[in-house]
């Protein structure tokens, strides 16, 4: 009865998301990221298990686990001709000589190959996992300069439900911006554009099978507010769980995590005393690119000898990694093949397997597991102000009194989270960077919000016009975190371009 009941429900929610109109990828040569919001919920509002169905693991059977997501992004860029906005990769392509330019096919490789690995590894009998976290720029770039075959390749591993079991998409912000220094009114709109373009491109059906959430840069913000209205965005866009770096986490008091490989539950309690929380998979440090180049987690998985308890049962520990799928040498050149050995070595290693981040949850939540029995954990720093300030006496005025007298007696504490580095500051320096971004993110609210706010319930969506699509499309722009990660110069100069142009898109 139970099976049946999966069943049932599947197929009812397959066809309320059939009858949902198919999305332009493309819409007035902009990328299609605003307008169709309560399709987008209704998409994504679904309930049922994605992996549950199809997965032959057996969960009794297996010692430990490990997860591999590649990471994959190229910025938007006022460099085309007379300054129009291209791909990073589009320019590389354009100027050989540069740096290292010289990489660009390489690169575009590294966009499609996974597609070529996957059927591959499948059809020798192997039983192979990967987790994809694509930006929106990228997306949109590669569609912009003709490689839409990269796309058609992605389309293979995603939508033929041959492949479907073996491949995980991840959400993200479209435009690759850092979750602590955006503005918080753009957050959702950030997570909402990229529902709404990889629907565009791969599909309703796709889109409902997302339910892991990738941070750009993995930087979790640890300000109450800022996170609590993170979590609660991811929420409201249908996010099950999202990944973190373990250094940019704590226990409720104040320490560093336990055993990392295991799910925890982040909890999130803003400036109003209101809190709200979500899964999350905890990504554990060190040189990510090789560490993911290398299959390191395999290995480190098949090291593990116990298997830790939740709740009461037993589960299989989880080896958790994330890596720029395209950049340096190791992902460029190791990566290939040790993807590969990995996975024809695991089809004799019966107890270690790999797993994709919701297959994994949905495994230990059938065997009994619930997100009440994870470890709990909050945003790094935050204990030192909840011991500050008491539940009842929680206002956004106290609250900020005690980060202030913090800093006082630590000149190190800050509220700028946390990242895969903790030797870069995505704030201070780059106030050339900040303040226009502000600025631009202010007007496109102080236009559009009490338009949304007055729109008659038979008007057509003002988020559906071209006027707010490209002011929003500027805006999410000029919020990528490479304007800043590249240093000053000009990338400044870039992210000076895009808020002129912004401000001109607005009147």
């Amino acid at each position: 009865m139970q099976n049946y009941g999966l069943f049932a429900m599947s197929t009812t929610l397959f066809s309320q998301r059939s009858s949902l109109p198919a999305l332009a990828e493309i819409v007035d040569d902009l990328p299609n990221i605003s307008g169709w919001e309560t399709e987008v919920q209704q998409g994504v509002s679904g309930t049922e298990p994605v992996f549950l169905p199809h997965t032959p693991i057996q969960l009794g059977t297996v010692r430990s686990a490990f997860a591999v997501a590649l990471h994959m992004h190229q910025p938007t860029i006022p460099a085309g001709w007379n300054g129009a906005l291209i791909s990073n990769l589009q320019y590389m392509f354009e100027h050989p000589g540069e740096g290292d330019n010289h990489n660009a096919e390489p690169f575009a490789w590294c966009y499609s190959r996974i597609a070529d690995f996957i059927p591959e590894l499948v059809s020798q009998g192997a039983n192979p996992r990967v987790m994809l976290d694509y930006s929106g720029n990228l997306l949109w770039g590669l569609r912009q300069m003709g490689r839409g075959g990269v796309l058609d390749n992605l389309k293979r591993i995603t939508c033929d439900s041959t492949y479907q079991p073996y491949v995980e998409w991840l959400g993200t912000l479209w435009g690759h911006a850092v979750v602590p220094s955006t503005p918080i009114p753009d957050i959702k709109l950030h997570i909402q554009a990229w529902q709404h373009h990889f629907a565009a491109i791969f599909g309703w059906q796709a889109l409902a099978r997302v339910k892991g959430f990738s941070p750009p840069e993995m930087h979790l913000p640890n300000h109450p507010d800022t996170l609590y209205e993170f979590v609660q965005a991811l929420r409201e866009c249908g996010y099950r769980w999202m990944m973190v770096q373990e250094h940019s986490v704590e226990t409720l008091t104040g320490e560093p995590l336990g055993y990392k490989h295991v799910p925890h539950r982040l909890v999130a309690r803003n400036t109003h005393g209101e809190t709200t929380s979500i899964t999350v998979l905890i990504k554990t440090q060190g040189s990510d690119t090789k560490l993911v180049g290398q299959m390191q987690p395999y290995y480190e998985a098949k090291s593990q000898q116990s298997k830790p308890m939740l709740g009461g049962i037993s589960v299989p520990p989880l080896v958790t990694q994330i890596a720029d799928g395209e950049n340096g040498g190791v992902m460029m050149n190791e990566f290939p093949q040790a993807f590969k050995t990995a996975w024809y070595d695991n089809m004799n290693q019966a107890d270690v397997v790999g797993m994709t981040g919701t297959e994994y949850l949905e495994l230990i939540e059938a065997a009994g597991v619930k997100p009440e029995d994870y470890p709990t954990c909050q945003g790094i720093g935050q204990h030192q102000i909840w011991q500050r300030v008491s539940p009842e006496n929680c206002t956004p005025e106290v609250v900020e009194q005690a980060i202030a007298d913090i800093k006082h007696a630590n000149p190190n504490f800050h509220m700028e989270g946390s990242s895969w580095t903790n030797s870069l500051s995505w704030i201070k320096g780059y106030e050339n960077v900040l303040t226009p971004m502000n600025q631009l993110s202010a007007r496109f609210h102080e236009t559009f919000d009490p338009l949304l706010q007055n729109q008659a319930p038979d008007q057509a969506p003002i988020t559906r016009t071209f006027q707010y699509r490209q002011a929003l499309l500027y805006t999410l722009i000029l919020e990528t975190s490479c304007f800043r990660y590249w240093g000053q110069g000009t990338w400044t100069d870039y992210a000076r371009q895009i808020y002129d142009r912004g401000i001109a898109a607005m009147g």
